[in-house]
């Protein structure tokens, strides 16, 4: 590993010929520290040295575990259970002791068993020491230290003291362990018996099991395939899938229930190199619409078999790793780590959804409109999720992506998906709006922008039947709070992470930063000095820290807003772009709130503001005005404030301690509110049933009376009303919680009407207000922010109330033709803590045996 390779060279230096005083800590906690000691000893012999290896039992067990199953790998790089680490240590220590012609072993160990091992194997005290930490073990090592004469290194830590806080807290939780000797020694109800037990009688336990990364979501579904991409191995298998195509030249048609005919042959751009196309597109034509409107079919097959065949294909989206994350590249600009993320996030879709459909009745034709920035995941989340409950789907992938859509396409039509019922049609904007103004649709699935958003709710106000599914997924100027309790190298780490991987391009980017003017001045030279470390250049390359955004137009937007603040005097730090491809380079600019910034910008660019400890509320209320809610960050080690902030913050996604992006299927169910969305969450439990035919109602009660305005908006406010914990890795807590949204008028027609609708609202926990009289629609475009309008009557008049509706600026306000699901009645917050940004996963280390 390069560990090694930094310590092989290092010992080769002929400079430091005769010097002994080199040293090198090895961890038992891992299986491979005894050919990791085998190695140095190697090196000691070669390069005529002596060394020191201090033996330790392993720090961050915890985090190894928790990385292991983020990452989604089989096994772990570490023991799961105590006693296989004691057992380690012994064996190590025993292999040390027989390399001290070379080695000069140094023991650090608190625990009176493992002492009294070493001990017993040594045959020469002089060669080796033990050591401790200050303030702990004391009595222990002095007592071995007369006894028997050997030498002990009392080591501390020296430093301020808010930069010694986490390592004290780690040492803490460590040695507060349940299955800790340091615990155990002072605890009177565990008996001497279990403090000085044998670790190789305790081998046999399997009390404790830790799920690996493909067993997390057991007996559900099976997790998806993860790749370490630190590990030399990996990243070679995963070369030489992607090398046959690196110079492949992809082809993308409409894929219809009848031949296609479709326009003339268009060469796409690679946003890294335009010199180096990934492929060639032959767009959608009107006359390929028309076809594959006219020969959609739902899928009636049973529902195992639906089942069987999403499965399936997730499973042939896996064995096809190499060309995916080579097209992911070379067609989108994604580095390897977001083409790991993104086919593991379609692959996990495929599986949740095949696993929560049930037999409800179809909508009946869906067209999913989905985006560049993730042109395999967002696309195979809409489709899969239509197709569970049985939908045909007309999928239109972003213009500038298409190759990707037509690959996983035909995967799912080899898998066994009819080619009535997933037909795709590539093409721009005149495509898109074809397939969303057609009255044969029944329900619109869409992820892109606001104001896109909007245009399709118009055109479909106007063409399709009124109440048809709009389920809309946007953007939003996502916000981070920085307090001064927050630990500055996680802060800056996740920072960093949530504004400039992906080059800034998720919905869920960090794009304005509030830093807590006490610690802001270091925590900004901080995130300076780690910017300047970031590698732009060509995401094909593993060294890639950051590639291109996705074509010219996008490049020139964000470069002249950059531009604009760099006239201003408010860049703060800036990188260099290469002058090949559309690339920008991450920059920070410093801003007085988020209240300056008009519009999203779609890039790596990260705006910093302060705020004074008494004005978080203030800060709060900030963000909340910009109307937008999908993601928000949180760096405190305050749990009040942990408690308050998400109470009053009104975001859909809400991240505490660790980065606002990469939301995992089933664990962190994603969608926004208010400008970012419509809701219910992707990945989460009410997703799907919006895909089923809706609960209708048709009434033929009229009003007697009229009434000239609408009733006044009752305060948006109510506790929450449910909270359920989600499955994911360890040393992390996901929590989806539902609570009311803005009040529903229920407009009947009539007055039993508008009370049923009203009842059926309180039913589900929400807040109604009923109309006493007919009311002109066209009312409904200025008036209050209602959070959807219940009409059971005309259709006439229901047009009416949409297009109205549609007229409005703000929110997306729907129109609800029958009993409304829970997720037109609540919404959905989500909230992730990293649980152990205090220092440690306390839960974890307590379980352990």
């Amino acid at each position: 590993g390069l560990s090694l390779d930094v310590i092989e060279k290092v010992l080769s230096e002929p400079a430091l010929s005769g010097w002994a005083g080199f040293g090198v800590v090895v961890q038992a906690y891992g299986p491979r520290a005894g050919v990791v000691i085998d190695a140095l000893y190697d090196m000691a012999i070669r390069h005529d040295r002596k060394i020191m290896v201090r033996l330790v039992k392993g720090a961050y067990w915890d985090t190894e575990i928790k990385r292991a199953q983020v990452k989604g790998v089989d096994g772990f790089p570490v023991f799961t259970q105590k006693a296989a680490t004691d057992v380690s240590y012994i064996a190590n220590a025993r292999k040390l002791l027989n390399m001290t012609d070379r080695i000069y072993p140094q023991f650090a160990t608190h625990n009176a068993h493992t002492v009294a091992a070493v001990l017993h194997m040594a045959e020469d005290k002089e060669k080796f020491e033990f050591q401790r930490l200050h303030g702990m073990g004391e009595t222990l090592h002095n007592i071995i230290m007369e006894k028997h004469g050997t030498h002990c290194r009392v080591y501390a830590p020296v430093g301020a003291h808010a930069d010694l806080l986490a390592y004290l807290v780690r040492r803490l939780l460590e040695n507060g362990a349940n299955s800790s000797f340091v615990n155990q020694i002072v605890d009177e109800d565990v008996p001497p018996e279990i403090v000085a037990a044998d670790p190789f009688e305790s081998l046999s336990d399997t009390t404790l099991h830790i799920p690996t990364g493909p067993e997390l979501y057991l007996p559900t579904r099976v997790n998806s395939k993860g790749f370490d991409l630190t590990h030399t191995p990996t990243l070679d298998v995963i070369e030489s899938a992607r090398a046959p195509w690196k110079a492949h030249s992809w082809a993308a048609v409409p894929l219809l229930a009848v031949e296609a005919k479709p326009n003339k042959t268009v060469r796409l751009l690679n946003p890294a190199a335009s010199s180096r196309s990934p492929g060639t597109v032959r767009n959608a034509s009107e006359a390929d619409v028309k076809a594959a409107l006219d020969n959609a079919a739902v899928w009636d097959a049973p529902l195992e078999h639906r089942q069987e065949v999403l499965v399936l294909a997730a499973d042939m989206l896996e064995s096809h790793y190499g060309e995916i994350f080579a097209l992911l590249a070379r067609e989108a600009g994604k580095g390897l780590p977001d083409c790991v993320a993104e086919l593991r996030e379609a692959v996990d879709f495929l599986r949740y959804y095949a696993c929560q459909a049930t037999n409800t009745p179809p909508a009946g034709c869906f067209t999913c409109i989905s985006p560049w920035n993730f042109p395999l995941a967002i696309f195979c989340g809409q489709v899969s999720a239509a197709l569970a409950a049985g939908n045909a789907v007309l999928a239109k992938p972003a213009e500038q992506t298409p190759l990707i859509a037509f690959l996983a396409t035909s995967l799912l039509h080899e898998a066994g998906v009819p080619r009535a019922v997933l037909q795709l049609l590539p093409g721009g904007g005149d495509v898109g709006a074809a397939l969303v103004s057609d009255p044969r649709i029944n329900g619109v699935a869409f992820t892109g922008s606001t104001g896109t958003a909007l245009r399709i709710r118009q055109t479909m106000a106007k063409h399709c039947t009124p109440g048809t599914t709009l389920i809309a997924e946007t953007g939003g100027i996502n916000a981070m709070i920085v307090d001064s309790t927050a630990l500055p190298e996680q802060a800056v780490q996740s920072i960093v992470e949530s504004a400039f991987q992906s080059a800034g391009q998720r919905c869920s980017a960090l794009r304005c930063l509030y830093i807590q003017e006490d610690i802001a001045e270091d925590v900004i030279e901080m995130l300076a000095g780690a910017m300047e470390v970031l590698a732009l250049g060509n995401p094909w390359e593993i060294s890639t820290d950051v590639g291109p955004v996705i074509d010219e137009a996008a490049r020139k937007t964000i470069a002249d807003h950059v531009e604009t603040a760099r006239n201003e005097g408010r860049v703060i730090a800036e990188l260099t772009a290469p002058t090949k491809g559309t690339f920008i380079a991450p920059t920070m600019i410093r801003i007085n709130g988020i209240a300056d910034l008009k519009q999203e910008i779609f890039g790596p660019v990260l705006h910093i503001a302060t705020f004074k400890a008494t004005q978080l509320n203030k800060v709060i209320d900030a963000i909340n005005a910009t109307g937008y809610g999908l993601t928000f960050g949180l760096q405190t080690r305050i749990d009040d404030r942990v408690q308050h902030v998400s109470e009053r913050i009104e975001a859909g996604n809400i991240y505490v301690n660790r980065n606002q992006i990469g939301a995992i299927v089933g664990s962190q169910p994603f969608g926004g509110e208010g400008l970012s969305g419509t809701g219910p969450k992707a990945g989460g439990p009410n997703y799907l049933p919006r895909f089923s035919e809706p609960d209708l109602k048709n009434v033929d009660e009229n009003w007697d009376t009229n009434q000239k305005k609408l009733p006044k908006m009752p305060a948006h406010t109510g506790p929450v009303l449910e909270t359920v914990t989600l499955p994911g890795p360890t040393g992390e807590s996901n929590r989806l919680s539902t609570l009311p949204r803005a009040a529903l008028l229920c407009m009947g027609p009539g007055s039993n009407t508008a009370a049923e609708q009203a009842r059926a609202v309180s039913a589900l926990g929400g807040t109604a207000v009923e109309l006493n009289g007919q009311i002109d629609a066209g009312s409904l475009t200025d008036g209050p922010a209602y959070g959807g309008i219940l009409w059971w009557g005309d259709e006439e008049t229901a047009r009416a109330i949409e297009l109205a509706l549609a007229a409005r600026s703000g929110p997306i306000v729907p129109l609800i033709r029958g009993l409304p699901d829970t997720a037109r009645v609540r919404a959905e917050r989500h909230v992730c803590v990293d649980t152990t940004a205090s220092g440690g996963n306390a839960q974890l280390l307590g379980a352990a045996g």
